[in-house]
């Protein structure tokens, strides 16, 4: 399988889950997705981030955004997991989580990285628009847990960026200055599409309040 580049159409699957069956691309709809992957049931790192992302589900709601994990223990593991996570990290798991026993995903979206461990996967994230392309990609090793906070910045970023001539600086935040895109030259466009005004640092580096704000 070779790697999943941006801009790629996100590889559909069918797959049993919490949920029930699966047909990827008939769940995802109109929605922007979060497909995230995990080592392994009942693993502590697992365990909060899948919390972590229960209780930020209003927070992917407000975006259209619908998150789903995966792990290649089979259903009924989920499902006792599924308990543990809801009392230990005090929240309602109401996302499916994949059972991808046979590694079908794991191994459409080179989930497994034989060098860091043959069997359990990676860390993988996976962002995906409603025309199913796939936006951004990130990959953690199974030591180091995700900062869902950064997932949701990224996709603000994405959404804004969709939609209006600008691109995010670093370390940008929702309601922070964005930067207007080089190739945005014409004068009168530029005033149309910015009424607020912008503050050239440098020719090419125009900064301007973010204008859905």
């Amino acid at each position: 399988m070779s790697t999943l580049r941006l801009g790629d159409t996100a590889p559909d699957f069918t797959q049993d889950s919490t949920a029930g069956p699966i047909s990827f691309h008939a769940w995802a709809g109109d929605s922007w997705v979060v497909l995230f992957s995990h080592p392994a049931d009942f693993t502590p790192v697992c365990t909060t981030e899948l919390g972590k992302t229960a209780a930020l589900s209003g927070e992917f709601a407000k975006r259209n955004v619908k998150p789903i994990a995966v792990s290649v223990d089979p259903l009924d593991s989920h499902g006792k997991w599924v308990l543990d996570i809801n009392e230990t990290q005090n929240t309602t798991v109401n996302f499916p989580i994949l059972a991808d026993a046979d590694k079908k995903v794991a191994t459409l979206y080179d989930m497994i990285h034989p060098n860091a461990s043959a069997t359990a996967t990676v860390r993988s994230v996976f962002i995906i628009d409603p025309k199913k392309a796939i936006r951004t990609t990130l990959t953690y090793p199974a030591s180091t847990g995700r900062n869902f906070d950064e997932i949701l910045r990224v996709i603000d970023s994405l959404q804004l960026t969709d939609s209006h001539k600008v691109a995010t600086p670093a370390n940008w935040q929702d309601g922070d200055d964005v930067v207007i895109v080089p190739s945005l030259q014409d004068p009168a466009e530029i005033a149309q599409r910015f009424p607020k005004g912008y503050k050239a640092v440098r020719p090419y580096l125009r900064l301007t309040p973010q204008p859905n704000r």
